[in-house]
């Protein structure tokens, strides 16, 4: 039956022989069944691919094969035609693979279903098969891998999306196997951040995730070693290939894009020194993506910044000024949304743009409370805060979209916050009302910063302390 999908054939047919005259016995037949993507569900039913016919001999198989196929063929084309109709781009299956629970596994795919959709690709089916180890060569198990490429084939999906990163290795093997275009996680993400990119900033930052992550997939042949040989005497050979000319351009081209990125990492610096010199507190808006910052920055702020309901809506940093209720100016910045996972190279291409969480005097670690994962994305963003070294920064939590959770459920998340020692707040950032706890606490937080910074610089001997303010001074600016 999978020699049915793999060879691309409409019908197949095996006839028994008697193995004592050499004459056809029973025949058996069967052929594929067109179906949608909303006929096929999660598990899958590998024997509902398939119509079977059967003959004691073949004189009695009373079937118009010709009529048959036309209509299957016609059945099969008005499905992609429906398929097309509604995907503008890509129609794709995803696909988990895990030596874990399964609820972890099911928690992680409807993480990939909200990343396909903020792509732009249809996600026709999923597959998640759990294994005690996950295959080195094609990830998933042979006879998962023969299941995958025939709900593929009657689906008319023709990309396949994995939940983790893979392998070159493993996408030249199962690309190989399925004929069909494989991409991860991590290319997802990246593809993601293409076409949110607006600024230049960001073009040259996600190009150049995008080539870093292209590099070492550039192959040809059986993984052959190429040598980029000299002519003349002694030296003659090939010359270089097309495959080495591609790698050295875009080594060439990743080398200019980090000399641009230094650059503009250094103008950013020049700016937040300017900040800096006008005594302006700064405060950055972090979180994982989806989580409502821009929202809240266009609130506090009555700006106007891009802000909607998908992942990585925002790539560029935005800084606006705000007016505390105490009379206290600070700078607030909106920074790009984190995520499970993030590719180190695309980590590694935005610590230019993460730069401007390193001088903020307090952080708002905002969490989407209506999300069911809340919990793993609180984990993600502390641990990616403590890879870029910002754990001294005094961090408020803040739970947005308290409007879409029972009040109940809040006061639960909020006690388990505490219980972790944590500061929580609840807010809805389309509502300003709820809001003006948290402003009242961030100021709260600034003034007494600023207290500790005083009682420090007054313990420093009295040249190096000549500008520092008494603690009433700062007392009543904060007032």
């Amino acid at each position: 039956m999978n020699d049915l999908a793999l060879l691309r054939l409409d019908l197949m047919v095996a006839v028994d022989v008697d193995g004592r005259n050499g004459l056809p016995g029973k025949i058996r037949a069967a052929h594929m069944l067109p179906t949608t993507a909303e006929e096929v569900s999660g598990e899958g039913d590998t024997t509902a691919a398939y119509a079977f016919l059967e003959a004691p001999v073949a004189s009695q198989l009373d079937v118009d094969f010709l009529d048959l196929i036309n209509s299957l063929e016609e059945e099969i084309a008005r499905n992609r035609r429906a398929g097309r109709r509604a995907a503008v781009r890509d129609r794709a299956i995803l696909v988990g693979v895990t030596t874990r629970s399964v609820s972890e596994a099911e928690e992680s795919m409807a993480e990939m279903r909200e990343l396909a959709a903020s792509a732009g690709v249809v996600v026709f089916n999923e597959i998640i098969q759990r294994r005690a180890s996950v295959d080195p060569r094609t990830v998933l198990g042979k006879g998962k891998l023969d299941e995958l490429i025939v709900r593929a084939l009657r689906l008319g999906a023709d990309m396949i999306v994995f939940d983790q990163e893979l392998s070159p290795a493993q996408v030249r093997s199962i690309s190989e196997a399925t004929d069909l275009k494989v991409i991860d996680r991590p290319q997802l993400i990246l593809d993601i951040f293409a076409q949110r990119a607006q600024t230049r900033d960001g073009k040259i930052q996600v190009e150049l995730a995008q080539l870093k992550y292209m590099l070492p997939r550039l192959i040809a042949g059986q993984d052959s070693a190429f040598s980029r040989l000299a002519g003349g005497i002694g030296g003659r050979g090939p010359g270089e290939t097309k495959l080495e000319t591609d790698r050295r351009r875009v080594r060439d081209r990743i080398n200019r894009l980090e000399k641009e990125i230094e650059l503009q990492r250094q103008r950013r610096q020049q700016r937040r020194k300017g900040r800096t010199r006008r005594e302006l507190p700064i405060i950055s808006i972090v979180g994982y993506t989806n989580a409502g910052k821009s929202t809240l920055l266009n609130t506090l702020t009555s700006s106007a910044v891009h802000a909607e309901q998908r992942m990585f809506a925002t790539l560029d940093p935005t800084s606006r000024r705000l007016r505390l209720p105490r009379e206290q100016e600070v700078i607030i910045n909106d920074t790009v949304g984190f995520i499970r996972d993030l590719p180190p190279d695309l980590i590694a291409a935005f610590r230019a743009t993460l730069e401007e969480i390193d001088d903020s005097d307090l952080l708002i670690h905002l969490v989407d409370a209506s999300n069911p994962r809340w919990q793993q994305q609180v984990e993600s963003v502390e641990k990616i805060l403590a890879d870029l070294g910002h754990t001294d920064i005094p961090l408020l939590v803040v739970y947005n979209k308290s409007d879409l959770v029972a009040p109940d459920d809040m006061e639960a998340i909020l006690r388990q916050t505490t219980a972790r020692g944590r500061e929580s707040l609840a807010v809805s950032a389309v509502d300003a009302r709820s809001l003006r706890p948290m402003i009242e606490r961030a100021g709260e937080l600034l003034a007494r910063n600023l207290l500790l910074e005083v009682d420090t610089t007054q313990t420093m001997p009295e040249h190096a302390g000549q500008d520092a303010r008494t603690t009433e001074q700062i007392t009543e600016a904060t007032q």
